[in-house]
């Protein structure tokens, strides 16, 4: 990815009105944000919906003074700069309608691991909470060390998830609210180092934000939408755990939540995601690992090949399915998204098909099996 194309990415996601929906849509539509400027002025032509005051918004020459300026910085500091056509742009982050045109990286972190999970929680942690994420992480770890852990660095549940990993050598990344040129809060500066060797910070927003509270909002959804799944561990009954607790499951994310005493109010948002259907219940790393189907044992055997060699009238794109399912047990369908490299969306519509034709089985937990 050339830096014309990432200081247009930056551009066009710094124009007035355009949204991160929008400016995804027009960087899919025209194939790249350059395209989008370069023809700006036929875009009412080219695409329904679209009309003078897009156009205005686009012919902003400060929007490119302040990419550039950006870039600087980037540059300066040896930053990752992605952007939605970039290998190493989170790519189940990228399935996401509302994805950021282009997201800051600073640490040491493959941001596509084959499972990557999310812990959030209240900033009034409990000491039950804070345990939770000690004994979930420890066990997590020695069954599934190559997991990535994703939260937002806040206070509470948040930062807790953060330590725990680190202390059980679990790589880690912090959602920020703000650009990269600070830490929010300060407190936790010394963690988000401690992040950078295995793991990272990682942002939509550019440096001088400051981490305002509509912010917070807008992160939440790249928490949900980098992982495969979320874990609400304590939540009051209104709070930013049970935003990314929605937003997962408008991704066609799974998610869990921790139970507690029906008379805690740190519990009360969890058990109402519980009571209401919203989150499976979980106890424990291994009630977590068994839904999610990721023990090594539950992915061990094959199918029988006699099956394989029935499906004849297969497109290209189910015969790509059927092959990655062939090396598995079992394989949630975000793990099929990063594989095939095909959208979630599409991949929920080649799933339908491929169940009526008689191929595959959806199980638990939107995990897929053939038959």
């Amino acid at each position: 990815m050339n830096n014309e194309e990432r200081i247009c990415c930056l551009a066009l996601s710094l124009c007035n009105g355009v949204g991160a929906i929008g400016a995804k849509r027009l960087v899919e539509e025209l194939g790249s944000a350059t395209e989008v400027f370069r023809r700006r002025q036929e875009l009412p032509k080219l695409l329904n919906g679209v009309g003078p005051a897009l156009v205005k918004a686009l012919d902003n020459p400060e929007a490119f003074r302040r990419a550039e300026r950006e870039m600087a910085f980037v540059e300066k500091n040896k930053l990752g700069c992605y952007t939605l056509k970039d290998e190493n742009y989170p790519s189940r982050l990228r399935e996401c309608e509302d994805a950021p045109l282009v997201l800051f990286f600073k640490g040491n972190c493959d941001l596509n691991r084959l499972h990557v999970i999310n812990m959030v929680g209240t900033r009034q942690a409990t000491e039950y909470g804070k345990q939770f994420c000690r004994d979930f992480l420890r066990d997590l770890a020695e069954q599934c060390p190559d997991v990535l852990v994703v939260s937002g660095l806040a206070y509470g549940i948040d930062i807790h998830a953060h330590r725990a990993a680190l202390e059980n050598g679990v790589s880690t990344v912090a959602v920020l609210a703000h650009g990269l040129d600070r830490i929010y809060p300060h407190v936790h500066r010394k963690t988000a180092i401690e992040m950078l060797e295995k793991g990272g910070l990682i942002t939509e927003f550019l440096t001088e934000t400051t981490p305002d509270r509509y912010n917070f909002v807008s992160r939440n959804r790249i928490v949900a939408g980098m992982a495969d799944a979320t874990i609400v561990v304590e939540s009051a009954a209104k709070g930013g755990s049970l935003i990314t607790a929605d937003l997962a499951g408008g991704y066609n994310r799974d998610c869990f939540a921790v139970p507690g005493r029906a008379t805690d109010a740190m519990s009360v948002g969890c058990n109402r995601l519980i009571r209401d259907n919203k989150a499976s219940l979980i106890q424990s790393a291994e009630d977590f690992l068994q839904a999610m189907r990721w023990l090594p044992g539950q992915q061990a055997s094959k199918p029988a090949a006699v099956q394989r060699n029935l499906f004849l009238d297969l497109s290209e794109e189910e015969q790509t399915i059927v092959n990655i399912l062939t090396q598995h047990e079992e394989l949630h369908i975000n793990t099929l998204v990063v594989e095939a490299n095909i959208p979630v969306n599409r991949m929920s519509a080649l799933l339908f098909e491929l169940e009526m034709k008689g191929v595959v089985k959806a199980m638990v937990g939107s995990n897929y099996r053939l038959l």
